[in-house]
């Protein structure tokens, strides 16, 4: 029996990634064949929010998702001939991408899609909604910074242990797109959208806080980290997801091993819980770290 007929949403979603990319189709059924019956189960709920985010305009999502994979390859190819991302300043990044409306549209899209189609993207939700959300205080004050599509920021205001959400954001239309994503999903719980930048945070204390694919893009990662834990209550949870050896169009700053990202956490004044390591294209740690392959690293820390 075909493994998708269980799972309407992401059988639906997959054959319309086929019908606009059939070049992708051995890497999907690689996908669908190396996932556990219990984590397509996972990717089903997944494809139902992601669904709903992207509806009346899901082939448009799907043809974007393609475009970012050749993209990425670009960036790949880059990578391996230079030792290094193309891009090594926030202002590059803002001159060639950000500011590029067109490029961002396609580029936030087919990042949406990655969220099913990339192992470690989907493992690091799951792991954030299995873990990290059950370990938090009960009532707790949950803040986001860079929430992006908003699935993260969904998933903990949908958490019974999560008593008030706030999501913080450089950009206005961006925080308007988690909006509009956060009213898509159906989240029921208050959620407070604030355009804010971290190197002029307000003052505030609260319990848990995520940062997820933000370090990466920052020249300093070690001061936003520093200003993060001002944020917190000691005591309060951190949970940081940044990429290692992993260029795209607007990565700035080149973590080489995951240990890298444990110690910034570290320094910046945490106690680490927790670290998981979630290689790309279903390698093993080792090949990962021997290959310079992508691996996304996830870092639990406790503020001190």
């Amino acid at each position: 029996m075909n493994r998708l007929e269980q799972h309407s949403t992401l059988s639906r979603l997959y054959a319309l990634q086929l019908e606009v990319f059939p070049e992708h189709e051995d890497f999907l059924s690689r996908r669908i064949a190396n996932s556990s019956d219990e984590h397509l189960v996972e990717l089903e709920h997944l494809a139902q929010v992601i669904a709903r985010i992207g509806e009346g305009k899901l082939e448009t999502i799907a043809r974007d998702y393609a475009w970012l994979t050749n993209e990425m390859l670009e960036e790949e190819y880059y990578f391996r001939r230079h030792g290094t991302y193309r891009l090594s300043t926030f202002e590059e990044a803002e001159r060639t991408v950000y500011a590029n409306a067109e490029f961002m549209q396609k580029y936030m899209n087919g990042v949406l899609f990655s969220h099913l189609w990339w192992g470690n993207h989907s493992r690091v939700i799951i792991h954030f909604h299995r873990e990290f959300l059950s370990r938090i205080k009960q009532g707790a004050h949950h803040l986001e910074v860079g929430p992006g599509h908003g699935l993260l920021l969904y998933l903990a205001a949908n958490s019974p242990r999560t008593g008030s959400v706030t999501g913080w954001d450089v950009s206005a239309t961006s925080l308007r797109d988690t909006r509009h994503a956060l009213e898509a999903m159906g989240v029921h719980k208050p959620v407070t959208l604030e355009a804010h930048n971290i190197v002029d945070a307000p003052s505030g204390k609260f319990d848990s806080l995520t940062f997820s694919e933000v370090l990466e893009h920052l020249e300093q990662p070690r001061d936003a980290l520093k200003t993060l834990r001002a944020l917190l209550n000691d005591g309060g949870k951190i949970f940081v997801h940044a990429p290692v050896n992993s260029p795209a169009p607007d990565h700035i700053y080149l973590f080489r091993e995951p240990e890298e990202i444990v110690e910034m956490v570290r320094d910046a004044g945490f106690a680490i819980d927790e670290t998981v390591n979630f290689p790309g294209m279903d390698a093993s740690l080792e090949r990962a770290r021997k290959l310079r392959l992508t691996i996304s690293t996830i870092v639990v820390g406790t503020a001190i």
